[in-house]
């Protein structure tokens, strides 16, 4: 339901990407763009806030505009080389072509309408996004990810209660869930610290399981990245392959034209003997 969702939404929104069927070389330069269009997308907010409190010049302004369009241009231009099918993968990014070529005339000209491209710039984000958050569900998949974190997070919540009841340094239930999540996370800012045996010894405990949790988590991404890395080896072996392949049937094809010609050529030989 949730794939279904993002592909809606990509196609209404013009960022659908390359599609899954289309050449291992296309899906390669894909992924290479997804972290500059989420560096990209983290610069237009910090942008839009700068330019709401008019904190930069126009000068930058103009410049900031100019190189987002030239990073719009570049994606456009590489990954549409890329593509087999150019006319389903420019339709199905029709946003791309549409901030390219209406942007363009509108920075010579310096139109008040360049404001609402700009809005529009920012509203693109909610798209990339979604197409990050496939990243992170696919991360969460791994290993049963999605559920340790609940599992921690439902952790956390009881040992901050636990906490507030049994250590009178916490004063409130609020203090305990404060420093439940610092010493979850291994943080310990020491703003909070429990005064009773007890409330020391449940703190042991909880410091013991942040520390297997974030091992776990860390463990878990890396995992998730070298296997990427794996079957992103992969894929460039089996292209290579193909490659390959392709080469040796060329060398076939030009064999047999060359012994179709060897054929022909003592066929005349023979014919003029026989005369």
């Amino acid at each position: 339901m949730n794939l279904k969702l993002n592909q809606v939404l990509n196609i209404l929104t013009g960022l659908s990407g390359v599609a899954a069927e289309e050449n291992i070389t296309a899906r390669r330069w894909a992924r290479r763009f997804e972290l500059p269009m989420i560096l990209l997308a983290i610069w237009m907010l910090i942008e839009w806030y700068l330019r709401g409190k008019e904190i930069y010049t126009p000068v930058f302004a103009r410049v900031t505009d100019w190189l987002i369009w030239l990073f719009f241009f570049i994606e456009t231009v590489v990954i549409s080389s890329q593509v087999d099918n150019k006319l389903r993968y420019l339709r199905s990014n029709w946003m791309n072509l549409f901030i390219i070529m209406v942007a363009f005339p509108l920075f010579w000209f310096g139109s008040n309408y360049i404001a609402i491209l700009r809005t529009l710039r920012v509203l693109l984000i909610f798209p990339m996004l979604l197409n990050v958050s496939s990243t992170v569900r696919k991360v969460l998949a791994r290993n049963y990810l999605g559920h340790v974190l609940l599992i921690a997070l439902a952790f956390t919540l009881i040992s901050g209660l636990i906490m507030a009841g049994i250590d009178p340094a916490i004063e409130d239930v609020w203090q305990g869930l404060w420093w439940a999540w610092v010493t979850v996370a291994t943080v310990g800012y020491g703003d909070i610290v429990p005064e009773s045996t007890a409330g020391r010894v449940f703190g042991s405990l909880v410091i013991l399981f942040g520390v297997g949790f974030f091992s776990l988590l860390t463990a878990s991404f890396s995992a998730y990245f070298v296997s990427r890395g794996e079957v992103e080896i992969e894929e460039e072996i089996v292209e290579e392959e193909l490659e390959e392949m392709s080469e040796l049937k060329k060398i076939e094809d030009r064999i047999d034209m060359m012994e179709k010609t060897l054929r022909r050529i003592e066929e005349k030989l023979e014919g003029k003997d026989s005369r």
